[in-house]
């Protein structure tokens, strides 16, 4: 079947266009082009005595007769008679019964010496020549207005306002369940109540209570909101309707309010039901609040209709509405109050447990081996998001492939996690001895501060190796805490530091590389002072507007208090540099050794941390972090004895920011 529609003749509306050009061209091309005049038989006799006549035509079908003139007879008939290469000027008259006779005479008389021929006007191509283009042109008029109104393949200018929502049903359902949605436990918990309310509604009713009208799945991106979605329409025992929010802004005015209109008219036809909007803050932003000098009514417009069919005068009972998005703060308060969006549930980076159930999701089409442990995987991802974590599984399968291996190893996963955070690996790429050992003693520093300070993250390795456009970088394994104290942000601010001032004191000069140290320093210095109300000048005063509802003209506070902002930054990051500078010194023996080790080894770690300065006080981890490096560094020297380049894990480079946080914390 699929061969047979595959090989069926398909119209294309650009053929009509191209017949339409060619009858153009046709007709202009084969048509007589020469100048044409009707004149008596009196005329046309005379014109033939004086010898100016090429050859006649005779149509005895309407007895009329054509005579070709000769351009010098031409120029005398016709004034403005130009001779032209392929044309000829002619003139037409009713003709005798007696023509053959006259052309007869003509020829004995010598005044006609062309070529005489008899045609006839009643013929299919004359027909054709006469009619064709009438009829071609009314084909071309009605197939168009099918078009337009969406009969012939459907979707023209009159379907325009139509809905585009793709309908999903007992006949035509998706594959993936709740069983597909690993972690998640509480949003399943909601969704699963809204599902099995259509499925059982008396189970509900008889207490008195009234269906939800929707619910608002809020997130990051790659949580799985649209999963989660996916996974309702497959376990819905109802119809259930899918569109995206840029589906109804359109460049027609009133398409966007027409296609809400359309869409919630067939799914009151099909109630029960649900509608889910995917990015619905396309559609759904606040009203009022474009900072542009332009006004765009239309999309106002649509949001209108959408509040109004949701909650409005009409009833709109037995229709349920998902929409997902994680823009929550730009959404118009009238989509969000109660009555429209009754729930919205938050859809969060998944937590320990979560990580280890989506591994095990991803991970069922994936051949591993016995040295994948999945708790591990899933300790060495905090931060990572479900999409994410699907990366990793499928770069990790790349990789082994890659490498020509019967499975997927543990190194293929730590190899997976490095090449999607800091990049491809750049053995190739030129460095200096004296740009490597900068390097390194940066990195060091980094390593020697973090391991002396309580609240600093465990290390995991840190290496030398530029990766992607990181020439260095450090890997941590944070601890997963809600609330941040204020010793623990001076910390990692004075471990940040560390890097510039091991390069002040141990080369005597600094370079650009803590640039992303400093940036990452400064910006949490800053919302120390302005959002968290930890600065000394400014206790407990936040600046942070969690609703969005300013446009950012004007600072919400004074110059003064600007200026002691900017002094309470520059006391902490200085205070900071200091204690690092004091570790430094405490601790230089060390710093030195994991510096001659990094530019010897490329790369180091815990145990070799731990080796220079001894146990770490505050590791409430260091086994659980021993254990994991001891097994990457066998694998490593087990890749090398091999003959395959050992492949090290990074992250964050010191030259340049990345917006999303990466799974461990690094320069």
């Amino acid at each position: 079947m699929s061969e047979k529609s595959s090989n069926k003749f398909k119209f294309n509306i650009y053929w009509m266009y191209a017949l339409v050009l060619a009858l153009i061209l046709g007709v202009w091309f084969f048509k007589d082009k020469g100048t044409s005049q009707e004149v008596s038989w009196s005329d046309f006799e005379s014109w033939v005595m004086k010898g100016g006549v090429e050859n006649i035509i005779v149509y005895p079908d309407d007895s009329r007769a054509e005579a070709i003139l000769s351009d010098s007879l031409a120029k005398v008939v016709f004034k403005n008679y130009k001779p032209q290469k392929g044309t000829k000027a002619s003139i037409q008259a009713q003709c005798p019964k007696n023509i053959d006779d006259k052309i007869d005479a003509w020829r004995q008389q010598g005044v006609f010496k062309g070529k005489c021929k008899y045609e006839r006007t009643g013929t299919f191509t004359n027909i054709l020549w006469g009619f064709g283009p009438i009829v071609l042109l009314i084909l071309f008029w009605i197939f168009i207005s099918r078009r337009m109104s969406g009969g012939a393949g459907g979707g023209g200018i009159f379907s325009v306002g139509k809905s585009k929502a793709k309908l999903f049903d007992k006949n035509n359902g998706t594959n993936v369940t709740f069983k597909d949605v690993a972690g998640l436990a509480e949003a399943k918990v909601e969704i699963a109540e809204i599902v099995d309310f259509l499925k059982n509604p008396q189970h509900y009713t008889k207490l008195g209570g009234k269906i939800p009208k929707g619910a608002l799945l809020v997130g990051s991106p790659g949580t799985g909101k649209t999963l989660l979605a996916k996974a309702v329409a497959g376990e819905a025992e109802v119809p259930f309707f899918s569109m995206s929010g840029s589906d109804f802004v359109e460049m027609f005015v009133g398409v966007g309010a027409s296609r809400v209109r359309d869409l919630f008219k067939q799914a009151k036809e099909k109630s029960p039901c649900i509608v889910f909007i995917d990015e619905i803050d396309a559609v759904g932003r606040a009203r009022g609040k474009n900072a542009s000098m332009h006004s765009n009514d239309e999309r106002e417009n649509t949001l209108n209709q959408l509040l109004t069919e949701m909650d409005g005068f009409g009833t709109n009972s037995g229709v349920i509405i998902l929409a997902a998005t994680n823009r929550a703060d730009v959404l118009d308060k009238a989509l969000m109050r109660a009555g429209r969006f009754d729930r919205q549930i938050y859809v969060e980076l998944p937590e320990l447990s979560d990580r280890q159930e989506i591994f095990n999701v991803h991970l069922r089409n994936v051949k591993i081996d016995g040295s994948v442990d999945v708790e591990q995987l899933a300790r060495q991802t905090p931060g990572f998001s479900g999409a994410d974590i699907a990366n990793v599984c499928n770069e990790a399968a790349l990789i082994a492939a890659r490498r020509k291996k019967l499975a997927v190893q543990r190194k293929d996963f730590m190899d997976a996690i490095d090449r999607i955070i800091g990049g491809l690996e750049k053995k190739s790429k030129i460095i200096t001895e004296e740009e490597r050992r900068s390097i390194a003693i940066h990195e060091a520093g980094h390593a020697t501060v973090s391991w002396h300070l309580k609240y600093a993250s465990p290390l995991i390795k840190v290496t030398i190796v530029p990766r992607g456009k990181a020439l260095g970088a450090a890997w941590y394994m944070p601890e997963e805490r809600q609330i941040e104290p204020k010793q623990a942000l001076l910390d990692e601010i004075c471990s940040l530091l560390a890097g510039r001032v091991a390069e002040e004191m141990f080369l005597g000069f600094i370079d650009t590389g803590a640039l992303n140290d400093l940036e990452r320093a400064t910006k949490i210095a800053y919302a120390m002072v302005t959002f968290y109300g930890m600065g000394e000048s400014l206790p407990n005063v936040s600046f942070y507007d969690s609703t969005g509802q300013t446009y950012g003209f004007s600072k919400p506070y004074s110059e003064a208090s600007a200026k002691s902002i900017d002094d309470e930054v520059a006391a902490i990051i200085a205070e900071q540099y200091q204690r690092a500078r004091q570790l430094l010194e405490e601790y230089a023996k060390g710093h030195n050794e994991l510096a001659e080790l990094l530019l010897t080894n490329e790369v180091i770690f815990t145990e070799d941390v731990e080796h220079v300065f001894g146990k770490r006080k505050w590791a409430s981890r260091t086994e659980e972090i021993l254990k994991a490096t001891e097994e990457a560094k066998k694998s490593e020297n087990a890749e090398s004895s091999n003959g395959d380049n050992p492949a090290e894990a990074v992250s964050n480079n010191d030259s340049e920011a990345q917006e999303t946080p990466p799974p461990f914390t690094a320069e």
